[in-house]
């Protein structure tokens, strides 16, 4: 969707690689059995999205505030490692 507005996040490739992760784990997380819907899924695709947003709420603010918004986004990126193991057991 394009939108009129633009915010300088938009322009980090960390931000858009964690839109499209984000968008990838949504697509197979529709694919899981029901009874991990709103369990492991709903989980996965929480971190997963919770990247990117923590990437542009942290953006605007000074350097050192931007890298504890990164480095949250990379403790979402290991949740990830974790669900998605569990996923494949």
């Amino acid at each position: 969707m394009e939108s009129k507005y633009y915010f300088k996040f938009e322009d980090l490739k960390v931000y858009q690689k964690a839109i499209e992760f984000g968008e990838q784990v949504n697509r197979q997380t529709v694919g899981f059995p029901s009874h991990e819907t709103y369990r492991l899924g709903s989980q996965l695709n929480r971190v997963a999205d919770s990247m990117a947003l923590n990437i542009a709420e942290g953006s605007d603010s000074t350097d050192t505030n931007f890298v504890k918004y990164l480095k949250m986004a990379c403790d979402s990126c290991q949740d990830c490692v974790a669900a998605s193991t569990k996923a494949r057991l």
